[in-house]
């Protein structure tokens, strides 16, 4: 084993940079045993240098990020601050001084990802980030290196926790949006601004990296397509339980059936109870690949924390550390198909529509030739109706996004139609 030190910045020391330290600390012998050198923790980059951080050297910290990637004798820099910048400038400063990185910035990988594996390569460092998609669960690295030689057609899954901590609440429960909003920030699974969670922005991001990946291409954010969970009613849940359903935000990153563009979006749907995404509970994420010759296979597991994210940080930080040693370098970008994104409205689909229409005859027929004249078949339809007022369920057979909304545009027009209550696609059958 080599006896000198391989030495490692870390950028912020919040819930998961702490626990990357104290993990270092407490198994820094089992860590030189699987890389073959000793590792050591040289410097930690924080806002607020007067916080305690137990465990931590007070003598490591600073405030001066820049300085401490210039340095020249960092051999691998741990970006855990997140956001676009500083973090984007600080990666690309430390791979021009001869550190590789290990990132969990999801946001910055998914705006900017082209860019800074180009340095990388530029450099001949590694870029690693399996802690960018969820948490704990082995994601990047199987994708792009275990189905290297494999063709991915599709990736499904619950990425982000807090939405399907809400949305499980929901449906057990029978809490409402608010409410269960409530109990997941008390508990921690929310942030005091969920925003990035509820409107679908943090699975909006991790769906470009996991589509980039799967179909050796390049997608960023803004080819997303996202909505939240914010408009999701106890109605809605109400609906999907009596089909024998469920809902849950998806990320859904496929490839086009003649190969020739993907698609990626992230929405609340419908997902029948035998599918193995319903059982998904509380804060847990869980993703499905389907691959030509492997097939369908299943990740779970805790997606966010500071306990597994650090996990998935020193597994790649192990990696790394032997690359260096080894004096090589791991997968870079892999972007040569060049597939373009469809968009939204290309994809194909099942809708579940709710309408509440006048309870008097010859709705349904007014509403079924609307269906008709848009090209959108009709699977099921109930209706019920009191004192005037009725409510009109329609449960469609796959079709394109842009029919269907061509479809709701037309029924908001019929007189008979008082208002679309809801509409949510369904999956997973």
């Amino acid at each position: 084993m080599r006896t000198r030190p391989l030495k490692v910045a870390l950028l912020g020391c919040g819930v998961v940079g702490s626990e990357v330290a104290r993990i270092m600390t407490t198994h820094a012998d089992d860590l030189a045993a699987r890389i073959g050198a000793p590792v050591e923790l040289a410097g930690v980059a924080v806002r607020r240098p007067s916080k305690v951080r137990e465990g931590i050297d007070p003598a490591l910290i600073t405030t001066d990020a820049t300085a401490l990637v210039e340095r020249g004798d960092i051999d691998v820099v741990v970006e855990v601050i997140g956001g676009i910048e500083p973090a984007r400038t600080l990666i690309t400063t430390a791979f021009e001084n001869g550190a590789s990185v290990v990132s969990a910035n999801k946001a910055l990988l998914a705006e900017d990802g082209a860019a800074l594996h180009a340095a990388a390569e530029k450099y001949g460092r590694d870029l690693y980030y399996e802690a960018a998609v969820a948490g704990a669960i082995p994601l990047v690295r199987p994708l792009r290196e275990s189905l290297a030689g494999d063709k991915v057609n599709r990736v499904l899954g619950i990425v982000n926790g807090t939405t399907n901590f809400i949305l499980d609440k929901m449906d057990t429960s029978g809490a409402g949006y608010s409410e269960a909003l409530d109990e997941a920030t008390a508990l921690g699974y929310a942030e005091a601004d969920p925003t990035a969670d509820v409107e679908g922005f943090d699975a909006a991001a991790k769906a470009a990296i996991l589509a980039g990946i799967a179909f050796h291409t390049r997608v960023r954010i803004g080819d997303v397509h996202r909505e939240g969970i914010t408009e999701v009613t106890a109605a809605d849940i109400a609906s999907a339980r009596r089909m024998g359903c469920t809902v849950k935000l998806l990320a859904i990153c496929e490839r086009a059936a003649d190969g020739a563009s993907v698609t990626a979006r992230v929405h609340p749907a419908m997902i029948p109870l035998s599918h193995p995404l319903a059982s998904v509970r509380e804060a847990y994420n869980a993703v499905f690949v389907e691959a030509e010759a492997a097939g369908q296979l299943m990740f779970y597991g805790p997606g966010a924390g500071g306990s597994p994210t650090a996990s998935a940080v020193l597994g790649d930080l192990v990696a790394v550390c032997r690359n260096k040693l080894g004096e090589a370098t791991g997968p870079g970008e892999s972007a040569y198909t060049r597939l373009p994104v469809s968009p939204m409205g290309e994809v194909v689909t099942r809708y579940h529509i709710s309408l509440d229409v006048a309870d008097k005859p010859g709705v349904l027929a007014q509403v079924a030739t609307v269906f008709a004249e848009q090209g959108v078949s009709i699977d099921t339809v109930r209706q019920q109706g009191k004192d005037g007022e009725a409510s009109l369920v329609v449960v469609t057979h796959r079709a394109p996004d842009a029919a269907l909304s061509g479809t709701v545009e037309a029924l908001r027009k019929l007189d008979t139609v008082r208002g679309v209550a809801s509409i949510m696609r369904v999956e997973g059958e």
